[in-house]
């Protein structure tokens, strides 16, 4: 049932599900190993390439709000900057906090990206809990 929820709080798209069921066969290198060696088993749970409203979100934790994109290198480029800065837009009008880390991250500093990920939801989960119990 809170499945159910998330799915009308986040915009959960079915139209794009099979090509978010493509992509998932066609990770990326530094996507599958974030999924295989942190995020599967990590004690939340994590969706991989995840519709949200028009976008496919590389990694969506809903109990904290989290979406974790991995960038590759035309996400550089002026018009790849200004799509990630649009697509930041609207998921953060679901109330959803973005965070990136890029192909090379991931690739040389795999435990500073995991750590990095495991902070950002311990404070998601605080500013969560803190707007709950103040009614918001």
């Amino acid at each position: 049932m809170d499945d159910y929820k998330d799915y009308e709080y986040t915009a959960y798209n079915k139209k794009l599900l099979e090509n978010a069921k493509e992509l998932r066969k066609h990770m990326t290198l530094q996507e599958r190993h974030l999924w295989y060696d942190f995020l599967r088993k990590y004690h939340m749970k994590f969706y991989k390439q995840r519709p949200i409203a028009t976008y496919i979100a590389d990694f969506y934790c809903p109990e904290a709000k989290l979406v974790i994109e991995i960038d590759g290198s035309q996400h550089y480029s002026d018009e790849g900057l200004i799509n990630d800065e649009n697509r930041t837009y609207v998921l953060n009008m679901f109330d959803l906090e973005v965070i990136r880390f890029s192909n090379h991250d991931v690739n040389t500093n795999f435990e500073g990206v995991c750590i990095a990920i495991n902070e950002k939801i311990k404070e998601r989960i605080e500013i969560l809990e803190q707007r709950k119990d103040e009614g918001k």
